[in-house]
């Protein structure tokens, strides 16, 4: 591929680059350009993370020598699992599987543990130079990151220094790229604003969209940053009613979706549209099969998702229809998934463990 070709790989089914003229660059430049996400080991996986799996390895098959980081001391701050750190541990070992199902082997990742940059000196002294940069203010706006209201680190101190970690682990592994979802903006931005005061690379920002959970959006939406919405609405393991996870079978599947919020003619904030948006669409060759009797209309294919949301905000499509045709789908995309889970001993051990876990968050 030629640097456009990557460019282009490299930001489907993405928001916002920060900026295409660095990543452009940055391909035209370098042959392995260093790429990076850091995930919380948090428990159970569910069809949101595969938006960023799936870019995962867009990025690795781009050429992007990628680190996978397993933020398994951000998890505890963020009192993930009941701050059990040996459950933690196990939820990274279970998601790197389930990113081996999808096509991104662990021969291909380099997966980084966040108690081994914990545990160099260096680590926490490029942390407190970044904190010298930083405000209270501006840190305590970062923590939307979490998943976390402001005053929150009022009352934890720990979660303060949470966005400075993931600020000091993207100027400690010397990345081109910073990979994550627009709820990680806040830390991404900050990354970039204080890294020529500490002499660190300014890292390329790509944020991958967030699916609303099924139970859409509630609150106030008007005024606010996206980034802050998006963490609100996301789908979450913490709420397992707004979840589809990648193990539920074929019938829970289809039985979320259909109660899902779906509201007729309305795309935005719509996690049924989302689905076919963000996930579905995206694989190739994708062509979504809506099946109606004769009466109304019969069954069609839609192509790609321009025609879908053309069609549905015309009435074209009922809400019903569209989410049993993206029900089936979705269950499609999930079978390998599935199948891997039930023939690994390890995962599915894990995921048993999971399931009987203490998720608070």
């Amino acid at each position: 591929m030629d640097a456009d070709e990557k460019v282009k790989l490299a930001t489907r089914n993405v928001l916002e680059v920060i900026t295409i003229e660095e990543l452009r660059k940055i391909f035209e430049d370098k042959e392995r350009p260093k790429g990076y996400l850091g995930f919380e080991p948090s428990g159970l996986v569910h069809v949101g993370w595969l938006v960023w799996m799936f870019k995962v390895r867009d990025l690795v098959n781009a050429g992007v020598d990628f680190y996978i980081l397993e933020a398994t001391w951000h998890a505890y701050i963020n009192d993930k699992l009941g701050g059990d750190i040996e459950m933690i541990r196990k939820a990274a070992r279970y998601t790197r599987i389930i990113l081996d199902a999808i096509g991104v082997p662990e021969t291909r990742i380099k997966y980084v543990d966040a108690e081994e940059l914990a545990s160099d000196k260096e680590y926490w002294g490029l942390l407190l130079k970044a904190a010298k940069h930083s405000s209270l203010a501006r840190v305590k706006r970062a923590l939307t990151i979490m998943g976390r209201k402001m005053d929150e680190g009022e009352t934890d101190f720990s979660k303060l220094i949470y966005p400075l970690m993931q600020v000091t682990d993207i100027f400690y592994l010397d990345l081109d790229i910073a990979l994550g979802g627009m709820d990680q903006r806040k830390a991404h931005m900050l990354t970039r604003d204080i890294a020529e005061k500490l002499g660190r690379r300014k890292p390329v920002a790509l944020h991958t969209p967030i699916i609303t959970g099924l139970q859409g959006p509630s609150g106030r939406m008007e005024g606010r940053e996206y980034d802050e919405i998006a963490s609100d609405v996301k789908m979450s393991k913490s709420k397992p009613e707004t979840a589809i996870f990648v193990h539920d079978p074929p019938e829970v599947v289809e039985e979320k979706i259909l109660k899902a919020y779906c509201p007729q003619r309305i795309t935005e904030l719509n996690p049924v549209i989302e689905l076919n948006k963000y996930l579905l669409f995206q694989q190739e060759g994708f062509k979504l099969v809506v099946e109606r009797p004769e009466k109304y209309g019969g069954t069609i294919v839609i192509e790609s998702y321009n025609d879908l949301e053309r069609m549905y905000v015309k009435g074209e499509i009922h809400p019903l229809d569209l989410k049993k045709a993206t029900a089936n789908a979705l269950n499609k995309l999930l079978d390998p998934i599935r199948r891997r889970i039930e023939s690994d001993p390890i995962a599915k051990e894990i995921l048993e463990e999971l399931l009987k876990a203490k998720v608070t968050r």
